[in-house]
C-alpha cells in the first residue's frame, strides 16, 4: 500500500489546525488511511486504497479531511474542457510525430506565485515519485518532470531523437552525456533507461531555443530541470503511453500545487494526430464523467433508510457536489478523481461521508456453529490411517514444471492446466496429480535407509469441459513406497487396509493404458462402479526419468469421490 511522509508544519498548515496523534488516528480512516508513525516533525501515513492517487499526498489528505469537517471544498477553476479552453498566453507544447513509436504523449501545465520552501519541495518530489512509480508503473506509463519555467522559451518541443548524437548535462552530473551514455552511466539511466532502450529514437524535450529540459522517462537536465528552494515559476511536464492516466495525474498535481498556494497556468498541447481527447488539449483538462446511483441502491447496500438530502450531504462531506432528483443521486466528479466505475463506488462515498458511527449496530439474526467440512474430516482421518501404516506426511507446491508433471511421468499432459505467463519453468503447470511430487522426493532420497514410505493429502487440478470454469479441483490422497521387495501385492495390501479403516467396500478393475505403471501390474479402484483411484508398480522408464533405480509402487485416490460414494 502507498505510504507518504510529510512534515507537521506542511500538513497541519494545509489542514488549518493541529491535531494530536490520537485525533489524527481517529479521523484518517475517512481517507482510508492510518498513522504509521510520528518521529520528530515527520508524520508517516499509510494509505489503504490503491485507486485514489489523489490521496497520495499531504495536500490530498488535507483536502478530504477539510471537506469532511464541512469546510467548503476549493473551486479549481483552471481546468479546461473539450468545449471550453483558457488563454494559454503562448505556453505551448508541440508533440512531434517522431516520438509516436516510443512514448507518444506529452502534456504540461505551469505554476507561479508561490516561493518554494524546503517542505514544499519535498512534497512536490514525493508527489512526483508516487504518481510516477505507483500510479505510472515505475515510469512506464507516466513520467513527470518539474522545471524552472522562467528559463523556458515557448513552445516546448517533445520529439524522438538519435540517442548517440543527442546530448546534454543530466541532473546530478557536470559532464555532457549522450542519451545512450546516460542509460549506462547515470544511476537513473541504469534504473529507467531500459524502458526506452530498445527504441531506435529516444524521447527528448527541449524549449524553442534547443535548451534541454529532459530525457523522459529517465532524467531532467542539470540546468532547467534543477528546481531549487526559492523558485516560484514552475513548468510541470508529463510524458507516457496512457493519455487518460496522464491527464488525471496532471489534474492531481495541479490541485495539490494550488492548495500549496500556486496559481495554475494552462498550457496548450498540440499533437500531430488526433488523440482520444482531440488534436489540441489545454492542460489541466477536465475529462471526468458524471456519476449517479439510485437511492434504492443506497438503501439496499447500506441497510440504512437515509433520505436523498442526507445522501447528498454525505457526498458533500467527501468533496463531491451532487443533487437528488426523482429517486436518483447525480454527482459531479472532482477533477482529481477517476475512480467511479460503478454506482456502488458512489454508494461507498455516501457511506463514508454519512459516518460509519451513524449506522445502528444490529445483532445477527442467524447463528451457525463452526465445524469441519466433511472433506476436511475425511482428509484428517486418512492422514491418521497413513501415519498408522508407517508413512511420513509430505507437503508440496501446487505449481511445477511440465518436465515434472508430464515428461518424466511419460504422459502427454493434454488435460493439464498450463500457466499463460509463467515466471519460470518451475511454475508453468498446475499440479494434476500427487504422484509426480512424491517421485520428486524419492529421486533425491537414495541416500536414506529403505523402505521409503511417504504420502500427501492435497489438492490437484486439471481441465474438465463439463465444469463451467473448464477446470476442476479435487482433494486427493497420494502415497508411495520404495524398497527392493515392493510390488503389486504390497501396494494392494496397503489399499485394502486403507479401505477397511474407511469402511468402504471396493473392487479392483483392470487399468486402461497408463504409462506411469507397468502394464499388468496396476489396477483401478472402484466404488459402486465409479473409478476413484489407481495404484501399481511404477514403470522402469518413469523411474529412469527421475533418476531412481529402486522398485517403487504408488497409489492415488480421489477423496472427494470416496466421500460421494
Amino acid at each position: 500500500m502507498p505510504k507518504i511522509e510529510t512534515s507537521e508544519k506542511l500538513f497541519y498548515g494545509l489542514l488549518g489546525k493541529t491535531l494530536t496523534d490520537s485525533q489524527l488516528e481517529d479521523i484518517l480512516p475517512v481517507a482510508k488511511a492510518e498513522l504509521d508513525g510520528h518521529e520528530d516533525d515527520l508524520l508517516k501515513i499509510e494509505l489503504n486504497d490503491t485507486n485514489r492517487p489523489d490521496l497520495w499526498s499531504a495536500a490530498g489528505i488535507a483536502r478530504l479531511l477539510k471537506s469532511y469537517w464541512g469546510i467548503e471544498a476549493p473551486l479549481y477553476d483552471f481546468c479546461s474542457t473539450s468545449s471550453e479552453t483558457f488563454d494559454h498566453e503562448g505556453r505551448e507544447v508541440h508533440v512531434h510525430s517522431s516520438v509516436s513509436a516510443v512514448r507518444p504523449y506529452s502534456i504540461a501545465f505551469a505554476a507561479q506565485g508561490h516561493k518554494i520552501d524546503e517542505h514544499d519541495l519535498e512534497a512536490l518530489i514525493q508527489s512526483q515519485e508516487k504518481l510516477c512509480t505507483s500510479f505510472g508503473r515505475k515510469r512506464k506509463t507516466i513520467a513527470m518532470g518539474i522545471y524552472r519555467s522562467s528559463m523556458i522559451k515557448y513552445p516546448v518541443h517533445y520529439k524522438g531523437v538519435d540517442p548517440d548524437t543527442t546530448s546534454f548535462v543530466p541532473l546530478g552530473m557536470s559532464e555532457n552525456l549522450s542519451l545512450r551514455e546516460i542509460c549506462t552511466q547515470h544511476p537513473k539511466g541504469k534504473e529507467y533507461g531500459p524502458i526506452v532502450a530498445d527504441s531506435p529514437l529516444y524521447p527528448y524535450i527541449t524549449d524553442d531555443n534547443g535548451e534541454a529540459l529532459s530525457f523522459p522517462p529517465v532524467i531532467n537536465s542539470a540546468r532547467i530541470g534543477a528546481v531549487e528552494i526559492g523558485d516560484e515559476e514552475l513548468f510541470i511536464e508529463l510524458s507516457g503511453t496512457d493519455l487518460h492516466d496522464m491527464l488525471l495525474a496532471a489534474n492531481i498535481m495541479a490541485c495539490d500545487m494550488s492548495d500549496l498556494g500556486f496559481e495554475i497556468l494552462p498550457v496548450k498541447v498540440i499533437y500531430p494526430e488526433e488523440t482520444p481527447f482531440g488534436k489540441e488539449i489545454t492542460v489541466p483538462f477536465y475529462f471526468q464523467e458524471p456519476a449517479s446511483c439510485s437511492l434504492q441502491l443506497v438503501h439496499k447496500t447500506l441497510g440504512e433508510k437515509m433520505t436523498g438530502e442526507q445522501a447528498v450531504a454525505a457526498l458533500k462531506k467527501m468533496g463531491i457536489y451532487a443533487i437528488y432528483s426523482d429517486g436518483n443521486i447525480y454527482a459531479t466528479v472532482p477533477e482529481f478523481r477517476n475512480d467511479f466505475l460503478h454506482p456502488a463506488d458512489l454508494v461507498e462515498d455516501i457511506m463514508i461521508g454519512y459516518g460509519l458511527g451513524n449506522f445502528e449496530p444490529e445483532m445477527p439474526q442467524d447463528f451457525t456453529v463452526g465445524r469441519l467440512t466433511p472433506a476436511e474430516e475425511l482428509g484428517r482421518k486418512v492422514k491418521d490411517i497413513m501415519v498408522g501404516l508407517g508413512f511420513q506426511e509430505m507437503v508440496y507446491n501446487y505449481l511445477g514444471s511440465r518436465r515434472e508433471y508430464a515428461t518424466n511421468m511419460e504422459v502427454d499432459g493434454k488435460q493439464y492446466i498450463s500457466i499463460a505467463n509463467p515466471m519460470s519453468e518451475n511454475y508453468e503447470m498446475v499440479r494434476p496429480s500427487i504422484i509426480p511430487s512424491l517421485m520428486e522426493s524419492e529421486s533425491v532420497s537414495a541416500h536414506a535407509p529403505f523402505p521409503h514410505n511417504i504420502f500427501e493429502v492435497g489438492k490437484v487440478a486439471f481441465l474438465d469441459d463439463s465444469d463451467n470454469s473448464g477446470t476442476v479441483t479435487r482433494n486427493n490422497l497420494g502415497f508411495l513406497s520404495s524398497d527392493s521387495v515392493m510390488g503389486f501385492n504390497e501396494v494392494s495390501s496397503l489399499v485394502n487396509t486403507l479401505m477397511y479403516f474407511l469402511d468402504k467396500e471396493y473392487a479392483l478393475a483392470s487399468l486402461e493404458e497408463d504409462n506411469r505403471f507397468i502394464e499388468g501390474r496396476c489396477a483401478a479402484i472402484m466404488l459402486d462402479e465409479a473409478k476413484v483411484g489407481v495404484f501399481g508398480e511404477i514403470h522402469p522408464k518413469v523411474l529412469e526419468n527421475w533418476g531412481s533405480d529402486m522398485p517403487t509402487v504408488a497409489c492415488e485416490i480421489d477423496l472427494d469421490m470416496v466421500l460421494a460414494n
